[in-house]
């Protein structure tokens, strides 16, 4: 009966009264304030700690705060304001302090405090790089966090001598190990004693012994980020400053988390392997001292991520195809001695456990809710629920999500979402969009609402389908399901995006003639190979996608991906390249294409968006690329999410509906725009 009580709460916004709904504009969607996915409970359970994020379109931010739950009243409280973004909160040991990470002085991230009570937060850090990751001692005293060293005398000379230049590969600013005394940096901020130096690693994720007398880090031999299979374990004694490697191996090994009793580390591993893109990470331990290691995940169909090792066990979370959940392990048998979540269809993220671990605080979103925060027992696992963000969309009309399956080419079984118009018939053909995710190991869920680069809810008002189609490579369906798109990229993952626009149209629902496909990263990849080697779609939209992987390779800064997934270098294989690659196909391109980039993207260089863009047009093939100015992988303000989906919107609207195409040099602004909505 809990069970179902907590289901009935996910559920709440179907069950509503009804009201006069309206189609949710763009603006709408980017106006909402939305909860993030962690949450921090407080060591006795009292309170929980979250963040809630907005557009800010006056400074063009994306805003976050820190809110506070009583678990007990359930009042919320905002903790922290501000123009400036607060995040990352984590209770002190005894929890009179909540700490949280903000650049609202400095315009570098620092450590604050702030008493639960509220008032004003006091910082207590002045670390002259800024502070990236941080952990609390147990025993209250102090706070260790990571940080760039600063930069040196000699190339603060080398840059007023000669400008400023990189050499590739070569300059690096490494991060390191500080530490701070609570008490002192109450009084007055501390840069910090640093533990770590030099050259030799970099410093990534922390955790501290539970006697306060040591921290485990993982690290790799430099911060580029084609060094992750170098990532190791060490530990850091405070009283000499000594450190020493506990897991040296090839492949990554990092997220360490000490046994209560201190005598072991569990750590996530890729158990040797360099190549393990595709395969699962497993919780490995080790003697605190070093040793040899042991994996407790074998029997264990999908990559954990470590929660926490209490004395009742070892706590993980993992995802369970479109679901998510919390188990529990014995660290001694590697057994999962217990599924803490329920229901089976549950998406719950985020988890943080009170210091007896007999209570949990997780986000939860649904295909009738957006994300919202709740607690619940450990042993007795019945949520309440402690937000209700979703009540903002309470009276727009929105598509309903749910699960779909069917059989790809080579007849392995696909899942994806079918997000159906709010007044569905069957018995109509409908026009389909096709939205991919990521990755290729991302995964689309069931939930209310979505990325804030495609707004489908606009289309489904308009009685369109869409299918967001976790395709071969998802995570979430162990590791032999991940594998197929190995040597197999672009080729599978079209077979299994046709197989479920075919599955739609043979059960009468999609119609054959009104036909869209989008994606972002990988599913701009896909996308473009749907557009050199396909004629079933009327319109393709390309978000940062791939068009060939030998460009990809020789700019992009993970080259160690196209590796892993290909098997060799274009000079080695050229063969597999060509197969793979969208451009490979150009001549056979009829379908019109939007090309979305941003001219600052390092994850997938720019080059490929043009040469895509060039070879449409050589081909007489109706293109528009679109530059995002100063835009990364993808879009880190309101303006630039706000104009890629108003592209996509009207170029879909165009071809699907026949609307008139508007110009995109010239597009319609509202004379006065409401820059604070």
């Amino acid at each position: 009966m809990r069970t179902m009580r907590f289901w009935l709460v996910l559920l709440s916004l179907a069950c509503a009264a009804p009201c006069q709904r309206h189609v949710p504009t763009v603006d709408d969607i980017l106006g909402l304030e939305t909860l993030g996915a962690s949450t921090a409970i407080s060591p006795d359970g009292r309170y929980v700690a979250y963040s809630a994020a907005r557009n800010d379109f006056k400074q063009d931010a994306i805003v976050r705060h820190i809110w506070l739950a009583d678990t007990q009243t359930g009042a919320a409280l905002q903790l922290t304001r501000g123009d400036k973004s607060c995040g990352s909160p984590q209770w002190s040991p005894d929890g009179k302090w909540l700490a949280f990470t903000s650049d609202r002085t400095g315009g570098k991230a620092q450590i604050f405090l702030i008493s639960p009570a509220g008032g004003e937060a006091l910082a207590i850090t002045k670390a002259e790089a800024g502070v990236r990751a941080y952990d609390w001692s147990p025993d209250g005293k102090t706070i260790a966090f990571t940080a760039a060293e600063p930069e040196p005398k000699a190339l603060k000379d080398r840059k007023e001598y000669l400008s400023n230049f990189e050499v590739v590969r070569r300059d690096y600013q490494h991060a390191h190990l500080w530490t701070v005394d609570v008490a002192q940096a109450t009084r007055e901020p501390q840069a910090g004693r640093q533990r770590t130096r030099g050259v030799a690693f970099t410093v990534d994720s922390i955790a501290w012994s539970p006697d306060s007398t040591r921290i485990a880090f993982a690290a790799t031999a430099n911060p580029d980020l084609t060094q992750r299979d170098t990532s190791d374990i060490y530990v850091l004694t405070l009283a000499d400053d000594a450190v020493k490697k506990v897991v040296s191996e090839p492949g990554g090994d990092w997220s360490p988390k000490w046994s209560p009793d201190g005598a072991r580390i569990a750590f996530a591993s890729s158990m040797g392997r360099i190549d393990s893109a595709a395969y699962n990470i497993r919780i490995a331990v080790v003697p605190a001292e070093g040793g040899p290691r042991r994996s407790l995940t074998d029997a264990f169909d999908e990559s954990p991520d470590i929660v926490e090792w209490t004395r009742d066990g070892l706590y993980f979370s993992a995802l369970q195809k479109m679901s998510s959940h919390l188990f529990r392990l014995d660290p001694e048998t590697g057994r999962i001695d217990h599924r803490i979540t329920q229901p089976a269809a549950l998406l719950a993220n985020g988890f943080s456990l009170t210091a007896d671990a007999r209570q949990v605080a997780f986000t939860a979103a649904s295909a009738t809710a957006l994300t919202e925060v709740f607690v619940a027992g450990t042993r007795d696992f019945a949520p309440r629920q402690l937000t209700s963000a979703s009540a903002a969309v309470k009276d727009w009309e929105l598509g309903r999500p749910e699960p779909i399956s069917w059989k790809s080419r080579d007849g392995a079984v696909i899942e994806g979402v079918l997000i159906k118009p709010a007044n569905f018939d069957p018995a109509k053909k409908h026009p389909l969009l096709c939205v991919i995710h990521g990755g290729p190991t991302g995964i689309d869920f069931p939930t209310l609402l979505g990325s804030g680069l495609y707004p489908w809810d606009a289309w489904t008002a308009r009685g369109a389908l869409v299918l967001r189609v976790n395709y071969r490579g998802s995570a979430g369906y162990g590791e032999a399901f991940r594998r197929l798109n190995i040597r197999n990229l672009g080729v599978g993952d079209a077979w299994d995006v046709l197989s479920g626009v075919d599955h739609l149209v043979k059960l009468g629902w999609a119609d054959p003639a009104r036909l869209g496909c989008m994606g972002w990263s990988q599913g701009g990849y896909i996308s473009a190979f749907l557009t050199t080697t396909s004629d079933r779609f009327q319109a393709i939209s390309v978000g940062a996608g791939i068009s060939n992987w030998a460009t990809y390779y020789y700019n992009t800064d993970i080259t160690h991906f196209t590796r892993r997934y290909l098997g060799a270098d274009p000079a080695a294989d050229p063969e597999i390249y060509r197969k793979t690659s969208p451009m490979s196909f150009i001549k056979n391109a009829k379908t019109p294409t939007l090309i979305q980039h941003g001219d600052g993207d390092r994850r997938v260089p720019i080059a490929n968006g043009y040469e895509l863009r060039q070879g449409l047009e050589d081909q007489g093939v109706k293109v528009e690329m679109v530059v995002y100015k100063g835009m990364p992988h993808g879009p880190t303000t309101p303006k630039l999410r706000r104009a890629i989906m108003q592209h996509n919107l009207a170029w879909f609207n165009h071809y699907i509906w026949g609307d008139p195409l508007p110009d995109f040099t010239r597009p319609d602004v509202p004379k006065k725009a409401d820059e604070g909505k």
